[in-house]
C-alpha cells in the first residue's frame, strides 16, 4: 500500500465531504490548508449544495463532481463512510481517506475490493505537514 507521502505527492484533486461555511470547523481549517498548498478542493454538504466555501463551489454529493476526484476525505461520521466508499466506487476514486477519530472496516472492504487505496484515523493537514513542512 501506498503511504500518505507518496498518496499527497501524487493526487492532488480532492473531494471534501463534510465542507463546513463555519471556518473555525476542523474542515474548513483543513481545506483552506490544502488549498494553499495546491490542492484543487471541491466541498461537499448536500445542505448547502450551490453556495461557496472558500471560494469553491459547494456540491451535494460526490457524484456531482464534474472533473475528476482523486482523493475523497471524509469529515463525516464513521457510519456514513459506507455510502461514501460506494460513491468512490462510482466515480473511480484513487484514495478514499476518512479523517481522525473515523473508521469503518465495511468501507475499507468495499474500497480496497475495488482498487481503491483506503485510509482511515489519519488527517490530511497533519500528514502533509509531517511529510512537506
Amino acid at each position: 500500500m501506498e503511504n500518505t507521502k507518496e498518496i499527497l505527492r501524487k493526487y492532488k484533486k480532492i473531494a471534501l465531504v463534510g465542507a463546513s461555511k463555519d471556518l473555525t470547523k476542523t474542515s474548513s481549517i483543513v481545506m483552506k490548508y490544502l488549498q494553499k498548498y495546491g490542492f484543487k478542493v471541491y466541498p461537499v454538504n448536500p445542505s448547502m449544495k450551490g453556495e461557496e466555501i472558500l471560494g469553491e463551489k459547494v456540491f451535494g454529493s460526490v457524484s456531482e463532481i464534474d472533473s475528476t476526484v482523486e482523493i475523497i476525505d471524509v469529515f463525516r461520521p464513521s457510519s456514513e463512510a459506507i455510502e461514501i466508499a460506494k460513491e468512490a466506487v462510482k466515480i473511480n476514486a484513487k484514495v478514499l481517506w476518512l479523517q481522525l477519530d473515523i473508521k469503518n472496516e465495511e468501507a475499507k472492504k468495499i474500497a480496497e475490493a475495488n482498487n481503491i487505496l483506503y485510509i482511515d484515523n489519519k488527517c490530511t493537514k497533519i500528514e502533509f505537514e509531517k511529510h512537506f513542512n
